[in-house]
Parts: C-alpha cells; sequence; structure tokens
C-alpha cells in the first residue's frame, strides 16, 4: 500500500468512527446516574489519555530499540510518536479539566493523577526540546532515547495512581468499570482515535525520516572552479 492510500484509508476509517461513535456517545448513550450528561466527555477524554499513553509506550520502545541497534527508522519514529502524543496528553488534560469542574467544583487539583499526567506532558515537552537544542544527529538520537526511557517510569504511575491513593479521581473508565451500555460507544471512540493517531504518527514519521537522510547525507561534490582566463598582453 503506497504511502497516499495509506493516508486515504486511515483517515476514512477515523472519520467514520468517530462519527459514529460520537454519535452513539452524545445520543444513544445513556447519561451518567450521578453526573449527567456531563460525563459524556468521557468518550473523547479517555481515548486521548489512552493514546498519550500508548504514544509513550512507544516511544519507549523506539527509544529501547535505537540504543541496542542504531537506526534512523526508529528514531524518526520515537520523535514522531512523542510530538502526537504531547497533543494528546495536553488535550486529555483539558479536556479532563473541562469535565473536572462541573464535576469537583474546579478545574485543577494537584490530585495524583492529574499530578501524574502533568509530568507526562513536561517529559514529552523536555524531550522534544532536548531534540530541538542538540545539533548533532547521533548524539541527539542517544541523548533523547535515554530521556524516553526515563520518562517512561512514570506511566505506571499514571495508570495506577488511582488505585494507589484514594483521590477526586474516580477510577480508570473502562469496559469494565462503565455501564455497559457505554462499552460500544467508548470502544468505537478509542478505535476511532487510534486510526487517526495511527494517521498522524505515519506521516510525521514519514517526515522526520527524510529529515534525519537529508542531516546525515554527505554534501554533494563542489563544482570545478571556473580556471582564470588569462590576461591578454
Amino acid at each position: 500500500m503506497g504511502k497516499s492510500k495509506a493516508v486515504w484509508v486511515l483517515a476514512g476509517v477515523a472519520a467514520i468512527l468517530l462519527v459514529v461513535g460520537h454519535y452513539m456517545g452524545l445520543v444513544t448513550a445513556p447519561p451518567d446516574r450521578e453526573m449527567g450528561d456531563v460525563q459524556r466527555i468521557m468518550y473523547v477524554h479517555v481515548p486521548l489519555q489512552w493514546m498519550a499513553m500508548l504514544l509513550l509506550t512507544l516511544n519507549f520502545g523506539c527509544a529501547l530499540a535505537y540504543l541496542f541497534k542504531a537506526s534512523w527508522r526508529t528514531d524518526s519514529l520515537a520523535e514522531a510518536s512523542a510530538e502526537v502524543g504531547l497533543v494528546c496528553a495536553t488535550l486529555g488534560l483539558v479536556t479532563g479539566a473541562i469535565w473536572g469542574k462541573p464535576t469537583w467544583g474546579v478545574y485543577w487539583s494537584w490530585d495524583p493523577r492529574l499530578t501524574a499526567e502533568a509530568i507526562m506532558i513536561v517529559t514529552y515537552t523536555g524531550y522534544l526540546a532536548l531534540r530541538r537544542f542538540v545539533e548533532d544527529p547521533e548524539k541527539r538520537a542517544v541523548w533523547s532515547a535515554v530521556v524516553g526511557i526515563i520518562g517512561f517510569v512514570n506511566l505506571p504511575i499514571v495508570w495506577f495512581s488511582v488505585r494507589w491513593w484514594r483521590s477526586l479521581h474516580q477510577v480508570q473508565s473502562s469496559p469494565r468499570t462503565v455501564d455497559p451500555e457505554m462499552v460500544l460507544p467508548l470502544r468505537i471512540n478509542a478505535f476511532g482515535f487510534l486510526a487517526l493517531v495511527t494517521l498522524f504518527v505515519l506521516v510525521r514519521y514519514w517526515i522526520a525520516l527524510r529529515e534525519r537522510e537529508q542531516e546525515v547525507a554527505l554534501p554533494e561534490a563542489l563544482p570545478p572552479r571556473a580556471s582564470r582566463t588569462q590576461e591578454v598582453a
């Protein structure tokens, strides 16, 4: 499958799934017994958070792979996953704040889950900032891989924080913890966001790989200097 065809296929799948999933989440799924219709933001917030954590895991895997066997492909994929992951994590935190205001009475509290998510955003940002400041491609790849591995340590804290500490944030929204009528729209939206994120990562990966290849390519041979014309006496 060519790049152009892959883009259109992923875009079509993402559009169909997200339209169907959001329709079900907004229209057919029941409101929450305690939060009412405010809870419907779950169909956006939860998949975004899942994608942010999934991309952090992908970044971690690419970082390990690069350190074991250096490859511009894994380095480019790590960069792409971090950029898209930062977008997902930021939007996830924003939608969580919108959900939190009517539910908790505040947009932000230093809840363990929220704090861990904020650290994840800082990790993504620091990783990408490092890549911008280091000019040498090999040093950049190695140093950013180390940062990616260190940043992954926070992922279990993000996921298990609501179990380890009693706090404002409810238990993770998943097919096991939500009403059975909410499971299908949540899954459809999750797969829709997965298709969309895959599209973004692939496009950004192709761009990053081309940039790496241009960066490490040998400079073209300079044209020979024109010989000086002899002065006519």
